[in-house]
């Protein structure tokens, strides 16, 4: 008896309901399933299925086998896969999704180290404004968190922080001032998110207070915007990154977004001490079983970048 064909058939007997659906998915004859299952029935001394000229139910012992059985051939398939692909180069195209500032300012960076270590590997990314949570309908999910990510029905792999860091265009500084305590952003034109749009507020933490837990002597800071100095409210990060360089006013921007503009000094920092809140990083792909080849390169690609980064890499200060 071959052991491991005949419980790929009893497997899919029971998924089938019967043994002529089971045949008839397997493509094989009717009396070739019966024999099967009656020769691992023989083998085990034991009952696996109830037979009926109705129906057939599983034994007690045969739902705790089919259970184990069904777990037994995944676990083997996907060392087949994995000895498969192993000996294939990736190709293929990995579909993507990620909030549309990280893959612009910080994603699109890493591609052509990528394209050339994996050139048959093809991204389709797709972006949208914010992206929480994984979406099955993509290989892998960029997805950035305002807090540590707790629980999730996917698997989540940790690539950073980013922190909001104030910023400001040197002429609008020159003009209007420097903020020293974040009770005159109050008298400065400000860029805010939309979220702040509605509230009309922006809360700052100290900047260890961002990578850890919060100190109670290091409690944040509420500050009132008044309606006539917010000057421009969107969900559209790059649109605030391009306001704050023209000099329209202070924003909070993610570091990553920040950080070649905070170098090359179309930007400078606005109260380094604070920060408006953190995003946490994640790359997430829905199992670890059977990933393909490409999605599982372009993952282990990022989290090599990356390597789960404990305090904020693009912090500049």
């Amino acid at each position: 008896m071959d052991q491991l064909r005949s419980l790929r058939i009893y497997v899919e007997v029971v998924a089938a309901g019967s043994f002529a659906g089971a045949a008839r998915t397997l493509n094989i004859a009717p009396p070739i399933v019966t024999k099967a299952v009656s020769e691992l029935e023989t083998a085990l001394g034991a009952r696996l299925l109830n037979r009926t000229t109705r129906r057939l139910a599983l034994t007690d012992i045969g739902e705790r086998y089919v259970q184990r059985a069904r777990q037994i051939l995944a676990d083997l398939d996907e060392a087949d896969a994995m000895v498969t692909e192993s000996h294939q180069a990736p190709s293929g195209t990995v579909r993507v999704l990620c909030p549309p500032a990280f893959a612009a300012h910080e994603l699109v960076k890493y591609l052509p180290a990528f394209y050339q270590q994996f050139p048959a590997v093809q991204l389709a990314v797709t972006t949208r404004p914010t992206v929480t949570t994984l979406n099955d309908q993509f290989d892998l999910s960029i997805i950035s968190l305002p807090q540590p990510l707790t629980k999730g029905e996917f698997i989540a792999r940790p690539l950073g922080k980013a922190t909001f860091v104030l910023c400001a265009s040197p002429g609008y500084l020159a003009r209007h001032g420097t903020p020293a305590t974040p009770a005159d952003l109050q008298r400065h034109n400000g860029l805010l998110p939309a979220v702040n749009a509605v509230r009309k507020e922006l809360t700052l933490y100290r900047q260890s207070a961002i990578l850890q837990e919060l100190p109670e002597s290091q409690e944040p800071t509420t500050v009132p915007i008044p309606t006539q100095q917010a000057l421009l409210a969107t969900g559209h990060l790059d649109l605030l990154f391009n306001a704050a360089v023209a000099g329209l006013g202070i924003t909070g921007l993610p570091s990553f977004m920040a950080q070649g503009a905070l170098a090359d000094g179309r930007l400078q920092p606005v109260l380094p001490e604070w920060h408006a809140g953190a995003l946490h990083l994640y790359a997430a792909i829905p199992t670890r079983q059977f990933v393909p080849a490409n999605t599982r390169a372009f993952l282990d690609f990022l989290v090599a970048i990356y390597q789960d980064a404990q305090e904020d890499p693009w912090l500049p200060y």
